[in-house]
Formats: C-alpha cells, structure tokens, sequence
C-alpha cells in the first residue's frame, strides 16, 4: 500500500501542514488527478475541500497538471513545473510524471477551497507540557 507525505497550505493563514497519510486514506487518494477537489473528511478535517495541486514521485520528479495518467515521461519544455529555462527560448527534455496519483508518489501538495467549522490550527495543535 502506498504511503504519502501531503503538504496542505491554507491560504487564510499562510501556514502549511504536513499530515502523513497512510492505509486507508492513502488508498482513497490513488487514482485522483492534480486539480480534482476531494472532501476534506478523507483526511480528517470535516467541513474542508481540499484540492490537490501538485505532487512528486519518490526520486523527486515532479507531477504536471497537463500530461495524462500516473507515468514518467521525457518531454522536451520550454517552461512550466519541471524546467524553468534560464535563457529565452531554451529548451530541454525533462523528465516528468502524469497527472495521475499512483503509488510512485511520494508527497501530494493540496490546498483548502473551503473550510470547515474549526480552524486547521486546532487539528494541528500541541498540547502544552505540563509545567513542573
């Protein structure tokens, strides 16, 4: 079964999360695209919609929202995720992964739509030690 590593960021606050999602929650997820928006209860926060917006693969490649189903392939870019040229018109062949999530993924990113009744700070929170 696949393991992920998913970054939420929450635009309300600017912070980001890191949630490891296992099992169960891991398996909902495979087969979902970049951009799709999945309930947030899959992962725990009910009331949030969450959409996935970028991932990479366990030797760091990264996903691309325009290239379809979950395999790598060398493309040659000119811009966009995966190559940033430094001069204009550079171009070079990359690898890069589809936009499928399968079990090669290592970290999704995802970002809340809409939020819930109770704010993504309290689901993060530590409790404080006790004082001696």
């Amino acid at each position: 079964m696949a393991d992920f590593k998913i970054i939420l960021s929450d635009p309300e606050t600017g912070r980001s999360y890191k949630i490891d999602a296992t099992g169960p929650t891991a398996g909902a997820l495979i087969g979902k695209r970049i951009g799709d928006e999945i309930d947030g209860g899959i992962l725990g926060f009910t009331g949030y919609t969450v959409k996935i917006t970028g991932a990479t693969d366990k030797t760091g490649i990264p996903a691309r929202r325009d290239l379809p189903g979950p395999s790598r392939r060398r493309l040659l870019l000119s811009k966009g995720v995966g190559f940033h040229p430094v001069m204009d018109g550079e171009r070079r062949r990359k690898s890069v992964r589809g936009n499928e999530i399968s079990a090669d993924i290592v970290q999704l990113n995802a970002a809340v739509k809409e939020s819930g009744p109770k704010p993504l700070a309290e689901y993060f929170s530590q409790p404080e030690a006790a004082a001696e």
